[in-house]
């Protein structure tokens, strides 16, 4: 039998190593510390390099009355290219843009991932909407990749139909519907830039 200093002693001895592994799991302020600052400088270092594009982007494309606004760490070019009511094919004044972009992209910023938002006007139902905002898109993907300035992997096409909150010009269609019938370009990620 087991005496009772002996039992004192065998828990105190488990308590002492459940108490012991327990700290091995503690991370250490100095280390801590320079996590939180590498993380810092890489957002640092990220926001620079979108703020570089967008600078980039808004003296290239001033010419183009595009509109280059930031959002939450990316770059948006809005008025990139229009459609005629019910169609999905490109317009030829729409391709001096969209071959600059890809140009200014993909010699710049090599490792970018650029998302194109396709658009429709109100009519129609939602599903035709949202076929053809993807056909849309995927006609802006397809001439960006084409252009060599992109490369398949970089560019992603996603169709947001006629979402009432992203109409440009809400219940307007047909004639007047214009505006809403578009495709947005998106630097999700601008990646490190091209070193020269």
């Amino acid at each position: 039998m087991i005496s009772k200093v002996s039992r004192l002693v065998i828990v105190s001895l488990g308590l002492a190593t459940i108490g012991l592994s327990g700290c091995s799991q503690y991370v250490k302020k100095t280390d801590y510390d320079a996590a939180i600052a590498q993380l810092r400088a890489n957002d640092q270092k990220q926001q620079q390099q979108i703020d570089n594009l967008t600078q980039e982007m808004q003296q290239k494309f001033a010419k183009y009355d595009a509109q280059i606004t930031q959002m939450a760490g990316r770059v948006r070019v809005d008025a990139i290219a229009h459609f005629a009511f019910n169609k999905s094919n490109l317009r030829d004044q729409d391709k001096p843009l969209l071959d600059d972009f890809a140009k200014t992209v993909g010699s710049h910023y090599p490792n970018a991932i650029v998302t194109v938002e396709g658009f429709a006007d109100p009519a129609g139902s939602r599903a035709y909407n949202l076929k053809l905002g993807e056909k849309r898109a995927e006609a802006v993907r397809d001439y960006l990749v084409s252009t060599g300035g992109l490369s398949a992997n970089q560019v992603r096409a996603v169709s947001y139909g006629k979402a009432k909150d992203r109409l440009v010009d809400p219940g307007k269609s047909h004639a007047q519907g214009a505006p809403n019938r578009r495709v947005t370009l998106v630097v999700d990620f601008a990646g490190q830039p091209a070193t020269s």
